[in-house]
């Protein structure tokens, strides 16, 4: 037990440190591209703290244990938004552009209603146990690629392009070494949290929901939190709400969709409709905060970290 804490320590730490290069070296990658920051957010930052995820999911699969993909997938949806942008929105008002309002946000709350329409066959047949196929996996994979698409007409855009003379720029073979080194970092760091952590779990004795609710979602959530907030305390805005906003989308279409496709359909035998309707209150209270003022502000983060509380509490009560 004593080996594992000290491993979660230094996986902490390698975390925090991976999270600060990386956020340094995106945002220059973005004034040497000429490309907005929040394109940024959305691709660079966002796949990349998404991979712990995805290698979680496949990994879980292989296993056979289909109730930490999908307590992976919901609950890193719902940290990512209640308690990430909560903390970070402490740290400094989040500001949320125009754009991102009106095109990124719902994107997000379509592609989480999709998910969940996919997953709740048994609202529309009460024959049917609640599954994700092959071919909900292949929707959600499809979908993704348009928001993709998407990505790639704004990066053709340069409209959105904020230029600031006290921007921090980088050489160029720092920013990519930064960039590299850290999320290489992140993802060490991340491996680590979630390997203790999980081992600490088995010695406790808790079931795979409950480890994907929370033990898995919160350490595979660690790179989003820590990059998320070191860019709101340097004022990097846009980073901290594209790498949420993209790591959700990228969750619910990569992270599930791929290992699915490869290993087979997953049964939600074990998950209540309170996970999915929380995992949607997370997108669409998002974009009402959003749409309210474009920020997110210290109030608005409290919301979500009593909602966060609170949708924790009841899990953990459960069991």
């Amino acid at each position: 037990m004593l080996l594992h804490i000290i491993i979660l320590i230094i996986g902490f730490i390698i975390l925090i440190k991976g999270a600060d290069f990386f956020v340094d070296g995106a945002s220059s990658i973005a004034r040497h591209l000429k490309v907005s920051k929040m394109l940024v957010g959305l691709t660079i930052v966002s796949f990349g703290t998404s991979a712990p995820e995805l290698a979680v999911s496949i990994k879980s699969l292989i296993s056979g244990s289909g109730d930490i993909v999908l307590g992976n997938v919901i609950g890193t949806n719902i940290v990512n938004v209640f308690l990430i942008l909560g903390i970070a929105a402490m740290f400094s008002p989040l500001s949320v552009k125009s754009a991102t309002v009106k095109k990124e946000l719902p994107i997000t709350i379509l592609i989480t209603t999709l998910f969940i329409v996919l997953l709740s066959d048994n609202l529309f047949d009460s024959n049917m146990t609640n599954a994700f196929t092959r071919s909900d996996g292949l929707v959600v994979i499809l979908f993704f690629l348009v928001f993709v698409y998407y990505l790639i007409s704004i990066a053709r855009n340069r409209n959105d392009l904020e230029q600031a003379e006290d921007d921090k720029i980088l050489p160029t073979f720092k920013s990519i070494l930064f960039t590299v080194g850290g999320i290489i970092a992140i993802i060490f760091g991340s491996n680590a949290v979630i390997d203790s952590a999980t081992k600490i779990a088995e010695l406790i004795g808790i079931s795979e929901r409950m480890v994907g609710l929370t033990i898995i979602a919160l350490g595979t959530s660690l790179p989003e939190l820590v990059t998320s907030v070191i860019a709101a305390k340097k004022g990097e805005s846009d980073i901290a709400i594209g790498n949420i906003v993209g790591s959700n989308i990228f969750n619910i279409g990569m992270v599930i969709g791929i290992p699915v496709i490869i290993f087979g359909g997953i049964y939600a035998i074990n998950f209540n409709y309170i996970d999915l309707i929380t995992m949607l209150l997370a997108a669409v209270l998002l974009f009402l905060c959003s749409a309210n003022d474009h920020k997110i502000n210290k109030k608005e983060g409290i919301l979500f970290l009593l909602i966060f509380i609170a949708y924790y509490s009841y899990v953990i009560g459960v069991f």
